[in-house]
């Protein structure tokens, strides 16, 4: 499935590992030290010529005293752009447990029938419609 992401693009990783070892002071070579791999590896992380494993992200997390969140995403609020969207989403937060489970139950529906349509096309059609402005 193609992912849908906003214009203006958020902090790549590169650039936040970059960012939060330069602020807490760390030149490549000590972060290397502490995370216990290459500087070259950090180097690379940095250039976005390769990404960590998940036992990386968590060292470097670790060394950097931020979460693994921090440092992969980025702030900006995840959720629908759209406000009727986000209207009615917390209209269904407000459901008591049996009628959140069967909106729950209709929105996943919604999604495998949409993912399904996309599948069935060529690849060259499945990109997603940009949402409508409000």
């Amino acid at each position: 499935m193609a992912a849908s992401f906003s214009k203006c693009r958020p902090m790549a990783f590169p650039d936040q590992l970059n960012a939060l070892r330069k602020d807490r002071g760390l030149s490549q070579r000590a972060l290397a030290e502490i995370v216990g791999v290459h500087l070259t590896q950090i180097q690379r992380y940095e250039g976005g010529g390769c990404q960590p494993t998940l036992d990386v992200i968590r060292r470097l997390a670790l060394a950097l005293s931020v979460s693994a969140d921090a440092l992969v995403f980025d702030d900006t609020p995840r959720g629908p752009r759209d406000d009727d969207l986000k209207l009615i989403l917390e209209a269904v937060d407000r459901f008591d447990a049996e009628e959140k489970a069967t909106a729950k139950t209709v929105l996943k529906g919604l999604i495998l029938q949409h993912q399904a349509r996309l599948w069935s096309q060529r690849p060259d059609e499945r990109t997603s419609p940009e949402p409508a402005a409000s």
